[in-house]
């Protein structure tokens, strides 16, 4: 079975997760982090859940003056976020194609607001927020892929004699390329809105299908799915996280939006499933929750020095979930012994993770903490309760009793091996050490 997936599942599946487009959406997302976390961290600041804190603050500065930076905060970051990934996803993948992605990212950005609606007050919030998402990517992918092929065609470039400064030439060698792709763009807008008697196109698009889609991806299979699909792919030696990553990151800006929402109007956060759930509750380590196969390994695998060298080397990053030492080093990859419980932990995991807050015994998570913050803070960071946090211990020590009986068995084939070897070994220098005529006996 490893031989035939290894043989032909795996080229396919490296082909996906190099797909160029694909690859622009994750790096877009990638680009954008920066500003997400700091719009979590202003989420933290102004509802973080201990009442001392907020009386302190409260006698500081009013409470809606104080808290009024924070929103300003999420205006700035989350807020716009349809603007920033229609520049940044239209810029990578311009890149990608050795364009020049600046005005690659100024087109597709102007695409996007094509299809935008204009309220008293500029752009409306849906637009520019997290609910435009889905509409931004297909504009920054469409756009970015006409203007590319459009700048490669020589009837289109418009020379300047030498001596103009850089900037200048490449401004007028991307003018046709992007007079025609902001045309076709605004003329698809006016045939769509006439036609079909849709003036907000982004909200029909939001209500028809992103709102939908959303739902669907906040069930208990699509959870199993989610969290079945990366460990999958990593055991046979392929990022499963890098593949599932655009995926990921398209359902979650809108959810968290969602959940804060909900939660400033009192009500109760709609959508269980995001990035800083899994980050929280299942990738606790990187995937497959290594962290709990770390302290498997030195609770019950001291006599493997193979596992205990490699755990040590691999602590530290776990810490930190990063578990590439602990994938190729024990090596997880490719090893039945370990790929069962690789695959098996993170739905479990999820699964009791899922439940417990759809009972409402731990908040839904609703701040995008970096994901390389260690387990059980993740925990108490994305949900705003130590409850949160509560819950990672929990999963971490059912981890680490699924890994164990894999461990223990796995250690014992090593050392029964190694002390095959060493009795070979012996049995073989005491004949050498015999007398010649008693070695031709023997």
């Amino acid at each position: 079975m490893f031989r035939f997936f290894e043989e032909k599942f795996v080229p396919a599946a490296a082909r996906i997760g190099n797909q160029r487009h694909l690859v622009a959406i994750r790096d877009g997302f990638i680009t954008i982090m920066p500003l997400t976390i700091a719009g979590s961290l202003a989420v933290i600041i102004n509802n973080l859940p201990i009442k001392g804190y907020q009386k302190l603050m409260d006698s500081i500065w009013a409470h809606g003056t104080w808290t009024q930076w924070g929103g300003n905060v999420w205006s700035a970051t989350f807020a716009i976020m349809s603007l920033l990934l229609a520049f940044t996803v239209s810029y990578h993948l311009a890149k990608g194609y050795g364009k020049d992605g600046l005005s690659a990212g100024a087109i597709g950005l102007s695409c996007y607001l094509t299809f935008g609606t204009f309220g008293e007050g500029g752009l409306s919030g849906l637009t520019t927020g997290t609910g435009g998402i889905f509409v931004a990517l297909i504009a920054a992918l469409v756009s970015s892929e006409l203007f590319s092929r459009l700048s490669g065609n020589k009837r289109l470039l418009i020379k300047m004699p030498d001596g103009v400064p850089p900037a200048v030439t490449k401004s007028f060698a991307a003018l046709l390329p992007a007079i025609i792709t902001i045309s076709s763009f605004a003329l698809v807008r006016t045939i769509i809105s006439t036609s079909f008697d849709m003036p907000d196109i982004i909200s029909s698009f939001y209500a028809t299908v992103q709102e939908p889609f959303m739902g669907l991806t906040n069930t208990w299979v699509a959870a199993l799915i989610l969290a079945f699909v990366p460990v999958f792919f990593w055991s046979f030696g392929i990022h499963g996280a890098n593949i599932i990553e655009p995926f990921m990151q398209t359902i979650n800006a809108d959810a968290i939006a969602n959940n804060v929402q909900a939660l400033n109007a009192g009500e109760v956060a709609p959508y269980i499933i995001n990035k800083p759930f899994f980050d929280a509750f299942v990738n606790m380590g990187g995937s497959g929750t290594t962290i709990a196969l770390v302290i498997a390994i030195f609770l019950f695998a001291r006599k493997n020095k193979q596992y205990t060298t490699v755990g040590k080397v691999g602590a530290a990053p776990s810490l930190f979930n990063i578990n590439e030492p602990l994938m190729f080093g024990l090596p997880i990859i490719l090893n039945p012994s370990l790929v069962i419980p690789f695959v098996l932990t993170p739905m479990i995991n999820v699964s009791i993770a899922y439940f417990v807050t759809k009972w409402g015994w731990v908040p839904a998570a609703t701040v995008a903490t970096p994901w390389m913050v260690p387990p059980v803070i993740n925990g108490w960071l994305t949900t705003q309760s130590w409850t949160g946090g509560v819950l990672s211990v929990v999963l971490i020590a059912i981890s680490v009793c699924i890994y164990l009986p894999f461990i223990v068995a796995a250690s014992r084939t090593k050392v029964d091996k190694t002390e095959g070897k060493q009795q070979s070994t012996t049995n073989q220098s005491e004949l050498m050490k015999k007398p010649e005529a008693e070695k031709v006996t023997v």
